[in-house]
């Protein structure tokens, strides 16, 4: 499993983060889906495999691997968002990052950010980009890479608004990275 250090699990309004155990997997997986299908009905193609069953970041293996964090209330059973951060280039970062996944070994890349339809629209999106940020530490990593559908002009403006730098676009993704504050 990961080793993590989890600084803060705190986010505002009430949330907290906690690291996705395999129980945790079939909520996480159906707030996975819920979006998907919103992206879905709102004419988007972002995600749509996943409405087929494909999963390219293996959610039941990232979950073993420690690399799921969750969101929800502290009263409430249902999840508020979950959010994959890997140690490890998959192969499909390897695919949009080139030899750069591959020679540097020191970023943390954050896939499936997802955010419950009913806490949509509320800052919660930023409250966890924020939180994978400062709330969080993993050994020797110093920054975080991420990629979303290029055409996606609002998701491409929220990470910019996060402070991602745009690193470039390959085949249909927009690639970004950002800095992590002290490290250690």
């Amino acid at each position: 499993m990961t080793r993590v250090k989890i600084i803060n699990s705190s986010l505002k309004g009430e949330i907290y983060a906690f690291q996705a155990q395999p129980e945790d997997e079939k909520s996480v997986r159906e707030l996975i889906l819920q979006t998907a299908r919103w992206l879905n009905s709102m004419g988007s193609t972002q995600w749509a495999g996943l409405l087929h069953g494909q999963d390219s970041h293996n959610l039941s293996g990232a979950i073993m691997q420690g690399e799921v964090f969750a969101f929800r209330k502290a009263d409430e059973d249902e999840l508020a968002g979950s959010v994959i951060l890997q140690q490890n280039p998959s192969e499909w970062d390897k695919k949009l990052w080139g030899e750069e996944a591959v020679s540097n070994g020191n970023a943390i890349y954050l896939h499936r950010l997802v955010i419950n339809r009913r806490y949509s629209g509320k800052g919660l999106g930023a409250e966890m980009m924020s939180w994978v940020e400062d709330g969080i530490r993993f050994a020797g990593k110093d920054h975080i890479r991420l990629d979303c559908i290029a055409n996606n002009e609002k998701l491409n403006r929220f990470y910019i608004q996060c402070g991602y730098t745009y690193k470039g676009e390959t085949d249909g993704f927009s690639i970004y990275e950002k800095l992590l504050p002290n490290i250690n």
